[in-house]
């Protein structure tokens, strides 16, 4: 039995309207139907009658259909093929012969656009740019799995755009316009990034290489917008970040290397005016740094132990341990001493450096200033290409001195540094801090997104072999460095859609000229030639024989031989005489079948179609001339080649 809601509708009656995907569908699915499918049916048509010719096949139409598909088949996947194709680490490793070296692969910043990105950009235009800013990076990001096939992949923060101002059950955005939005907005574009990136993870496989581990993906390193800055983090955006994602703070042992992750927007608060009161948010990231050394030792002798086959930990001790102290219980090990591995520290936020410190040649947005005259060296100090020191709302675009020193400090032989945060590229040697020797090398890496300010963005692939025996002493005494590094740069999106646009002007400026010469008559086009859907009929022949109306034997005369149409459908007014033709108005009894089709002739100044030659009895209308003639052609003409080309780019889409 149907149930009533509280307004007296029958339950199930009315459903939602349709979302903007499904009415796109229906309508690109009505232009196929109506618009593409008939010119193409007419092309096939000519094609198998012999109507087209060498001049026909070249036509302006065809040439402009053929191109369009080259400009989008080359924008759309041959860019994105060259550019991935061009980082192949056997291109740019420099290792010795028979070296398996273990690759790694930073993406930083993918900043997934959102409502606080470009808060006043009015729709459908932001909506477009989500589309194609996810599609950009999942597909990039799935060239880069399948071809390049890294080892490892680890993200250096702001996963997300707006991550920061999602409410939680204990928290709220600063700003009024966001708090609308909050844990259940916060899921989706968790499940958005996902789809982007965890889902093509293992687009090339999930096999390990051959000599290494396995295959590993890390994303805990968090950034100012995931969490907000300093003081700004609050603590319950913070718990939904490592609930998902991990904790921020964190070592792994990566290719005989150690990687330590620190939590650099947080620690940031400890700084900042009043940093007493909000204690717990920089103190789990001090304590974490506190004990790195110790931790990196641990985990490196356990590495070892595992490569040996041996057992990585002691078994766990028969003891009871407090309520208290269970947080900072640790697994027993052992003590023996290891030769510690090179350092390589991960922050969101890069380290400090002095005002106007260049960030090198492939810096993008700024590249290095010239020289002065005769002098050969780059310069010292240079402003345009560094990074700003100096900071704003919930960022800051380097650390503060004393805590990239403090840092460094308790880190202790830190070689190798890799940040996010400033989009562009940046390459700088820190010789102020403590290291492994020959100072700190940071990289800042490049954003993935075409959204965040770069016509080319990037990702940086890390090569690393350091072969060791059982204590972590090196195997080789080379004087290659543990890890080398490579800018890989992917396509400018932006310049795509700048091509598509010239190449679009200069199809309307072709197609405007095509039709104008046709309705100036100084061109020519075979209009197409339609075949009738009713058969043409014509009078029938008068049959010779003992009924032929004009033989001698005959009893009726040669002026009767066309049956008189109008007095055929006169009736007679009286039953007696029966119904259909009157015997008085009956000018012979030939069978009327003979003249199926046919009509008499004319009659009381009206005229009357002669046969059923076309799909209607009207007659065809004359043809256009002049302007009608010119927006014909060119409205048709551009039909066709959207049609095709459209239904090829979406095709392009839809399959990546």
């Amino acid at each position: 039995m149907t149930g009533y809601d509280d307004y007296g509708l029958p339950v199930g009656a009315y459903s939602e309207p349709e979302g903007l995907g499904r009415q796109a569908y229906r309508v690109a699915r009505a232009f196929l139907l109506y618009r593409v499918k008939p010119v193409a049916e007419r092309g096939i048509h000519q094609m198998r009658s012999g109507r087209w010719t060498w001049r026909s096949l070249f036509s302006l139409v065809r040439v402009l259909i053929v191109g369009w598909c080259f400009v989008v088949f080359w924008g759309e996947r041959r860019l994105f093929a060259n550019s991935v194709d061009a980082c192949e680490w056997e291109n740019w490793e420099n290792w010795p012969a028979g070296a398996n070296p273990h690759r790694l692969l930073f993406v930083a910043d993918p900043q997934l656009v959102d409502p606080h990105t470009y808060p006043g950009r009015p729709w459908p235009l932001n909506t477009l740019t989500v589309k194609y800013t996810d599609l950009y990076m999942r597909r990039a990001y799935s060239r880069i799995q399948r071809v390049l096939y890294p080892d490892t992949v680890m993200f250096l923060g702001d996963l997300f755009d707006g991550g920061r101002e999602w409410s939680t059950a204990t928290s709220a955005s600063p700003e009024t316009r966001y708090r609308k939005y909050g844990d259940n907005f916060w899921l989706k574009e968790y499940n958005r990034f996902g789809t982007i990136f965890l889902d093509h993870w293992g687009d090339g496989g999930m096999i390990p290489r051959p000599g290494q581990p396995g295959k590993k993906i890390i994303s805990t390193l968090p950034g100012n917008h995931d969490l907000g800055f300093g003081k700004g983090v609050q603590a319950g955006v913070r718990k939904r970040f490592h609930t998902y994602f991990g904790e921020g703070n964190r070592i792994d042992i990566i290719g005989n290397h150690t990687f330590v992750s620190i939590d650099s927007v947080s620690l940031s608060a400890m700084a900042q005016e009043n940093s007493d009161s909000v204690q717990e948010l920089w103190k789990p990231t001090l304590e974490f740094l506190d004990g790195s050394k110790k931790q990196k030792q641990r985990l490196i002798q356990r590495e070892l132990r595992t490569m040996q086959g041996l057992r990585p930990n002691l078994p766990m001790s028969h003891e009871m341990i407090e309520l208290d102290g269970l947080a900072k219980a640790q697994l027993p090990h052992f003590g023996e001493p290891v030769t510690e591995f090179p350092t390589v520290l991960l922050s969101h936020v890069p380290l400090y450096r002095a005002e106007g410190t260049p960030c090198g040649p492939m810096r993008e947005h700024w590249p290095p200033t010239p020289p002065p005259k005769g002098q050969t060296e780059p310069l010292v100090k240079d402003n345009r290409n560094a990074i700003s020191v100096s900071g704003g709302y919930q960022y800051q675009n380097v650390l503060l001195r004393e805590i990239t020193r403090d840092v460094a400090d308790k880190v202790g032989n830190i070689q190798y540094a890799f940040s996010g945060d400033d989009h562009d590229y940046c390459e700088v040697v820190h010789r102020g801090y403590t290291s492994g020797g020959g100072g700190i090398k940071e990289i800042t890496v490049k954003s993935i997104s075409w959204a965040m300010g770069v016509r080319h963005p990037g990702v940086v692939l890390v090569s690393m072999w350091n072969p060791v025996d059982g204590r972590g002493n090196p195997l080789e005494k080379t004087d290659l460095p543990t890890l080398q590094t490579h800018l890989c740069l992917l396509p400018d999106q932006l310049g795509i859609f700048i091509r598509y646009a010239l190449f679009f002007a200069l199809t309307l400026l072709l197609l405007l000229v095509r039709a104008a010469l046709i309705a100036s008559g100084r061109v020519t086009v075979a209009q197409p030639v339609e075949s009738p859907i009713l058969p043409t009929t014509n009078e029938p022949e008068k049959p010779q024989g003992p009924y032929d109306p004009t033989s001698s034997n005959s009893s009726t005369s040669s002026d009767r031989g066309k049956l008189q149409v109008r007095n055929a459908r006169t009736r007679s007014t009286s039953p007696s005489q029966g119904y259909g033709l009157p015997m008085t108005q009956s000018k012979y009894t030939y069978p009327l079948v003979q003249h199926a089709g046919f009509y008499g002739d004319e009659e009381d100044g009206k005229k009357e179609p002669k046969s059923w030659g076309t799909v209607s009895t009207k007659r065809s209308k004359p043809k256009k001339k002049g302007f009608a003639l010119f927006a014909q052609e060119f409205r048709n003409s551009m039909t066709v080649v959207a049609g095709v080309v459209l239904s090829f780019y979406f095709w392009l889409i839809w399959n990546g």
